[in-house]
């Protein structure tokens, strides 16, 4: 059990980058913390988030699945304390031409970033309009404003978690419930190596640093604000794709993720 003065902050896909950072900033406000990730470096985050001198449960689990959401749900009831943020951060990518790319591959990436994200929100969300507070941050992409050539499922299923969260933080208004989309950009995590996408443009490229993409979302959770894009050029590129044609967005897109199209 955590200190009973301290409120409970839920981060999913807490092992590293923008989620361990999301984590560190919480645990550095004072929030016990319940984390999740597929990876074994889940507990080697807990060690780190606990040094901060917050209590820390982690849980190694897929929340690909509906199955996997529940596991993690209950292993949050088990803790006690009424969850006040929760941050759906976990999320894959996959790199590559659709019809090139493992069916399976690509239905986990569907699976982790819209599945395992709608289930877990569902069951705590309702937790939380239940009692009449909370706070939810959804992790979208600005890659959900644009046609993902070569990235065709990972960028839909972002256009899916964006719209999502626009419409639950609606739906939500009068309930004393908040949700906030955080839209970052090409950001220096592990990502691209996950994703199988090294030998592209962007996988090279230099990317935002992410506990400064943290920081930003976490501010937005605090003022409640419904969306943030982190970073200007993230701003004008978000702004750029609501006036340029989805043709042209897709090809510039194929530009920068095609496979093989490094410039070293």
């Amino acid at each position: 059990m955590g200190n009973p003065q301290n409120q409970l902050a839920v981060v999913t896909g807490a092992s590293s980058g923008i989620g361990l950072e999301l984590a560190k900033i919480a645990a550095e406000k004072g929030y016990d913390l319940v984390i999740a990730a597929d990876e074994d470096d889940i507990d080697l985050a807990a060690e780190i988030l606990r040094s901060i001198g917050v209590s820390v449960d982690a849980m190694q689990v897929d929340l690909s699945t509906k199955e996997g959401a529940a596991d993690f749900a209950r292993f949050i009831t088990d803790k006690g304390q009424p969850v006040d943020i929760l941050i759906a951060n976990a999320g894959r990518g996959l790199g590559k031409s659709f019809l090139d790319q493992d069916l399976n591959q690509a239905l986990d990436v569907v699976d982790t970033n819209v599945t395992g994200t709608i289930a877990l929100i569902h069951t705590v969300g309702n937790d939380m309009r239940a009692r009449g507070s909370g706070k939810i941050l959804i992790t979208g992409s600005i890659a959900g404003f644009i046609p993902g050539t070569y990235q065709a499922v990972y960028n839909g299923a972002k256009a899916f978690l964006n719209s999502f969260s626009f419409a639950l933080r609606h739906e939500l208004k009068d309930t004393g419930v908040s949700v906030t989309c955080l839209m970052p950009g090409a950001t220096e995590t592990r990502f691209f190596e996950r994703a199988d996408m090294l030998d592209t443009e962007v996988g090279q490229s230099e990317k935002d640093d992410p506990a400064d993409v943290a920081k930003a979302g976490f501010d937005a959770l605090m003022k409640n604000e419904g969306d943030i894009v982190a970073g200007w050029k993230n701003k004008l590129q978000t702004v750029m794709a609501n006036v340029t044609p989805a043709g042209v967005l897709a090809e510039q897109h194929a530009k920068m993720a095609a496979p093989g199209t490094t410039k070293r």
